[in-house]
């Protein structure tokens, strides 16, 4: 979701440049610059950036300025005109100058110099112009954030070859063999009548083999091969992901505290801590997909 883009223009006597930065966000923010006066701008401006982008935090900065200056004299007439009218009311009875050009000009709200207004439709022309430089310059973000895409996707697929490599070193452990499970079961069985004979140990076997059973991580395998298979999917796929994956990121890591808490064998354990880094890890890259 990273990346900056940037874009220029001109028409006429002005000239605009867009500037797009973009970082990580959960959802997707907002916050645009745009110079006073083009405030009607806001509303395609945010329409045309969320049909391009899904996620992220962008900001979004135009500045437009004059090539040149058009000057033009503005004439306030209600104003020109009451002094005419207190000239003609006085007559020459307190000054018998006559009133002159430079005499109108230097007095105050008479007359002054302004920038030269442009007709609606050369706005509408320079703004068209100014939003088909905003689509530019989303193509040039999408573009950098699609290299950084193409990168991250590498590194979650290598976490997920470890992930699926963690996962069948697990189901492959020794101690879920079924001979291993009953002998263990037994040997239980046998220390626990040895220190209490009294109890029936058809009774204990039965128990034991009960709480085997519920300790039994095979569903939690079955799972996260799925979730591995489901993540591959949506990387194959392409477009945005980020949400989905953080979903499967989650699912990865309930059923590895499962093998973890049901573990009775060191190598299970260590194969299940080593999975939670990796998961951990996956989670933070999937932060920076859009």
């Amino acid at each position: 979701m990273t990346g900056f883009a940037r874009s220029e223009g001109h028409w006429q006597r002005y000239r605009w440049t867009w500037e797009l930065r973009s970082v990580n966000g959960k959802g997707l923010d907002f916050r645009l610059r745009l110079p006073q006066g083009s405030d009607h701008l806001e509303s395609e401006v945010r329409k045309r950036l969320s049909g391009r982008l899904s996620r992220g935090n962008v900001q979004v900065a135009l500045s437009i300025a004059l090539a040149e200056s058009r000057l033009e004299l503005v004439v306030n007439e209600a104003a020109l005109q009451a002094v005419l009218d207190l000239k003609a009311r006085l007559g020459d009875a307190l000054d018998d100058r006559p009133l002159t050009m430079e005499g109108l000009l230097g007095m105050r709200g008479i007359a002054e110099f302004r920038e030269a207004e442009d007709s609606d439709e050369a706005i509408e022309t320079r703004d068209r112009m100014i939003l088909d430089d905003l689509d530019l310059a989303l193509d040039r973000l999408s573009a950098m954030r699609g290299d950084e895409g193409e990168k991250i996707v590498a590194i979650l697929s290598r976490q997920i070859d470890r992930i699926e490599t963690l996962t069948e070193m697990i189901a492959a452990d020794p101690s879920r063999a079924p001979a291993t499970i009953a002998a263990r079961l037994s040997e239980e069985v046998a220390r626990l009548v040895e220190a209490a004979p009294a109890l029936d140990s058809e009774r204990l076997y039965a128990e034991a083999v009960l709480l085997a059973t519920k300790a039994d991580i095979q569903e939690e395998i079955d799972r996260l091969n799925a979730h591995v298979a489901a993540a591959r999917a949506l990387l194959q796929q392409g477009g945005p992901c980020g949400r989905r994956l953080d979903f499967l990121a989650q699912e990865f890591n309930r059923e590895t505290n499962t093998i973890c808490s049901k573990s009775n064998a060191v190598a299970v354990t260590a194969a299940g801590l080593e999975l939670k880094t990796v998961i951990d890890q996956f989670r933070e890259q999937i932060q920076n997909l859009e």
